[in-house]
């Protein structure tokens, strides 16, 4: 989903991202999600990487990868590990600063552990 950003408010930017208690109880949790979800669910570990590349000068990855992979709904793998299907039709937040302070625990988290391990980071 690509927008336009020219003119418009971070608010109006980051609105998608909002989705109250009122919106995620009408959202049906069944089949494939909607393709703004997984956008939504993109961009903000996208944000997530690129705040970590920042911190550090470094290129990130993602670890998380949407698929669809069977007809219940996408499921997530991350390396070592089995897949999990977290309850992804409903992706966002309550309000803007559980949005901020989501990203920022995760790019908090991703420094702690950068930091005690950095030659392995710039390998």
């Amino acid at each position: 989903m690509l927008r336009s950003r020219e003119g418009k408010s971070d608010a109006t930017l980051l609105a998608d991202f909002i989705v109250t208690r009122k919106k995620r109880h009408a959202i049906r949790g069944m089949g494939y999600p909607d393709p703004n979800v997984l956008w939504r669910l993109d961009m903000f570990y996208t944000a997530v990487g690129l705040a970590i590349a920042e911190r550090f000068r470094l290129v990130t990855s993602p670890i998380v990868e949407t698929k669809t992979v069977r007809p219940s709904g996408p499921c997530f793998s991350r390396s070592g590990s089995s897949s999990f299907c977290p309850d992804v039709h409903r992706f966002g937040f309550e309000a803007f600063r559980q949005l901020a302070e989501a990203g920022t625990k995760l790019v908090d988290d991703a420094t702690s552990a950068t930091e005690a391990y950095r030659d392995l980071a710039r390998a």
